[in-house]
């Protein structure tokens, strides 16, 4: 197999660069996979190399030829200046954000953020002085109106967590960064293949790696990915702070991210399947997918995102909790859990309305977020499908 430069990688299709990002099998011994590096001291072969820290390697946590493969594979997808590899996508979240923030600054934070991204900023960020104001997702250029002199960053999530709400990314960081303000964006629902954050102007792309990338819900991740202008902040806080991911998660993730196209692909048509079928169900109010067309942010989903992923949400017709509870209980092939992106269904009730400030969630109803998974659609509906008579006959 030929040595490929950076610069040729670059110019290949999206699933090409999946799978040869970041693997040199020439390296070892021709092996397809880059193999997975235990450890910490790495020795040089003299005082002078040791002390001019020339070597490609230094120290475990430094890096190693795994993490560099990752890296490597993670640029040539997003188009990013470089990647930093975090334990949990929580992890990724607090480190995006402590790289470009100092006591004294002020935050503005997506109302409809992952709400344990809420809780940093409320118990951790202001601890150290900083502000976070909340805003509308469906702000649009009213966000301008909430930028300060001392604003350094606005962080932006779409969709929405829970309420899935489409924010107009491009026009939100065009304003912030014409303030000087450095703009993170949750990317963990789309991914780079459905959403490229640095060409909308992101400077900091977040993912929980757990999700998509990792793909088979048996490791913690997560990836920052920066531009130009915020890379140096980001490696210097990154490096600074000890931070590393595990070389077997590592792993995990370079052989979850090989798949993650077919994957991907999988869980949309799955997705929307399930979302369009669902629209028809008398037991269900509304669909919160933005890629169906019902959905009020459609136009600007359509307008920027390559696809959708295989998380939305639903909010069935008032119920009692005890209805709820019969319709999750008994499904077959919907585990209830927290976490999504794996090839698995889950299925988890929420109520938003009780952290929300700067919007208000009322909708009227029990809402559920649902993750399709790579099972049959036909057994999926067919599981729901009967979970809607066991709610249905809840009430009656």
């Amino acid at each position: 197999m030929k040595k490929l430069n950076k610069t040729e990688i670059a110019t290949f299709g999206e699933n090409t660069r999946l799978v040869i990002g970041g693997r040199e099998p020439a390296d070892y011994h021709g092996f397809v996979n880059t193999p997975v590096y235990h450890g910490s001291t790495v020795l040089a072969p003299s005082v002078k190399e040791l002390l001019a820290h020339k070597q490609p390697y230094v120290y475990g946590r430094r890096g190693t030829p795994t993490s560099q493969a990752l890296e490597e594979a993670l640029k040539a997808i997003d188009g990013s200046a470089g990647v930093v590899l975090c334990p949990s996508g929580l992890n990724a979240v607090a480190t995006a954000l402590l790289s470009c923030l100092a006591s004294g600054d002020h935050l503005l934070m997506v109302d409809s953020t992952y709400q344990p991204t809420r809780t940093f900023c409320d118990r951790d960020l202001s601890r150290f002085g900083i502000e976070t104001t909340y805003y509308d997702p469906l702000i649009g250029p009213g966000i301008e109106a909430l930028i300060r002199p001392n604003t350094k960053a606005v962080y932006l999530e779409a969709p929405g967590s829970q309420s899935f709400e489409i924010q107009d990314v491009p026009l939100i960081a065009e304003i912030a960064r014409r303030h000087g303000a450095t703009v993170l964006f949750d990317n963990t629902w789309a991914t780079p293949l459905f959403f490229d954050a640095m060409a909308h102007g992101v400077d900091l792309s977040i993912q929980a790696g757990t999700k998509y990338i990792v793909g088979h819900s048996d490791a913690m991740f997560g990836v920052v990915s920066a531009s130009p202008a915020a890379w140096p902040a980001l490696k210097g806080f990154y490096g600074d702070a000890g931070l590393c991911a595990g070389p077997d998660d590592i792993y995990l993730a370079t052989r979850g991210l090989r798949t993650m196209g077919v994957r991907l692909r999988q869980h949309q048509e799955g997705a929307l399947a399930v979302a369009r079928w669902l629209e028809t169900r008398p037991e269900v109010q509304r669909v919160l997918h933005p890629g169906l067309e019902s959905h009020p942010g459609h136009a600007i989903w359509k307008r920027d995102f390559k696809g959708s992923s295989g998380l939305f949400s639903i909010v069935m017709q008032p119920a009692p909790q005890e209805a709820i509870e019969v319709f999750l209980d008994e499904l077959k092939f919907f585990g209830l859990g927290y976490s999504w992106g794996g090839f698995e269904s889950l299925a988890v009730p929420f109520d938003c309305s009780g952290y929300r400030t700067a919007t208000t969630w009322n909708p009227g109803g029990p809402s559920i977020r649902l993750h399709i998974g790579l099972e049959d659609v036909s057994d999926l509906i067919a599981d729901l499908e009967a979970g809607l008579a066991r709610f249905r006959a809840a009430q009656a």
